[in-house]
């Protein structure tokens, strides 16, 4: 391809990326928005059109004459596979290409029986519903996923991951290839709960924390609009940084005193049965709390306020806008949040904490999904992967 083709190639991925926000634009608009002629992005649009990017909307108001036509992206150009493993169940939903979810199923699974069962599990029920949709894998842009424990990002493999036996360095991307050839993107499932809960409550903020608390803790984090995944994909993992309360309690990854080893929620429900109330997961301590059963109460506070004394730390580190809880022992409500504003309020600078806001989360068990969803479509919608699908076309 000449140079002057790559060029041309280059110059309609841009004008896209204008168009990604779903405003509907003319012409005129775009072109003064590119700094371009007119006749460049009539000639851009037009290759758009042929794609199925985008499509023409309602004409916008004239100012005298013909009114002109605006274009916006068309969703339902392609689809995405979204997909949300975790240690017992598992989504896979079909979303558009603004990451709006079209239909999905859920089921029980267990994580632990292997990758090649559960991934089985997934092309058949993602095939299901693309075939129920009246779609196809060629309709697909990209499959996200997200899964219970550390990812090496780059290749999509699970690192050593404690619930996930026989999936270390597992290639996830290639297994599914095999039997579904489309691109495949996996993230840790915090990162992705991350992206899915920025994307429902908060696109505006740039700096941002979505905290974990279930089974085990984590964090994923969002820096200057962008999610941080460090040099191994671990960043965020504060359920292993040592609280001095907790110093001789063994926690699953070796050590003692980790968080997760204290506020997680069958470390609580640990402490409750040490009370002698019958308390097993951290469902039963959801229960005993939504009965109003006061020392389930005092211990999710506490939880709280332990999550809180490594938040704060985050907070001097990061200075988030925005840590959003979530996870199962997030039903609790206010009880657990209530702790982390304790002590983060307390123990942060004033000017950390002045603009801080520390919430329930709103996307709630859609977050992973929503964020499976996200992590396909930017992948989908990059300047490199469409300049490539331009370059096949």
């Amino acid at each position: 391809m000449t140079t002057d083709s790559v060029q041309s190639v280059n110059g309609v991925s841009q004008l896209f990326q204008l168009l990604r926000d779903g405003v509907p634009r003319t012409r005129a608009e775009l072109a003064k928005s590119t700094g371009l002629a007119r006749s460049t992005v009539a000639v851009r649009v037009d290759e758009l059109m042929r794609m199925g990017l985008i499509t023409p909307v309602a004409d916008a108001v004239s100012t005298g004459g013909r009114p002109p036509s605006q274009f916006a992206i068309n969703p339902a150009a392609k689809v995405v596979v979204a997909v949300d493993l975790g240690a017992s169940h598992a989504t896979v939903a079909i979303a558009d290409l603004t990451g709006k979810v079209l239909s999905e199923r859920t089921g029980e699974i267990d994580i632990a029986t292997g990758p090649e069962p559960v991934l089985t599990w997934l092309v058949e029920t993602a095939l299901a519903l693309l075939s129920e949709s009246g779609r196809s894998t060629t309709d697909v842009a990209a499959m996200g996923i997200g899964v219970p424990g550390p990812v090496e990002h780059s290749t999509g493999q699970p690192v050593n991951p404690p619930i996930m036996p026989g999936w270390d360095r597992f290639d996830i991307p290639g297994w599914i290839y095999q039997h579904m050839p489309v691109p495949v993107l996996v993230d840790n499932d915090v990162n992705i709960m991350a992206l899915g809960e920025r994307s429902i409550a908060w696109p505006a903020v740039d700096h941002f924390m979505f905290v974990k608390v279930a089974t085990g803790i984590g964090t994923g984090i969002i820096s200057d609009g962008r999610l941080q995944r460090g040099a191994q994909g671990i960043a965020g993992d504060i359920g292993h940084v040592q609280v001095a309360r907790g110093a001789d309690i063994p926690c699953q990854c070796g050590n003692r005193g980790c968080l997760e080893a204290l506020a997680s929620g069958p470390a609580i429900a640990r402490a409750l049965r040490a009370q002698g109330i019958e308390a097993h997961t951290g469902s039963d301590v959801v229960d005993l709390v939504k009965r109003g059963n006061i020392d389930a109460i005092q211990a999710v506070r506490q939880a709280g306020r332990d999550i809180g004394e490594v938040l704060t730390t985050c907070v001097s580190l990061m200075n988030p806008s925005v840590i959003a809880i979530g996870g199962s022992m997030a039903r609790v409500g206010e009880h657990l949040i209530a702790g982390v504003r304790e002590v983060v309020y307390t123990r942060s600078t004033p000017l950390a904490t002045e603009y801080l806001s520390i919430v329930q989360s709103v996307a709630a068990e859609k977050a992973a999904v929503i964020g499976a969803s996200m992590l396909a479509v930017e992948h989908a919608l990059a300047p490199e992967s469409l300049n490539a699908a331009f370059l096949r076309a």
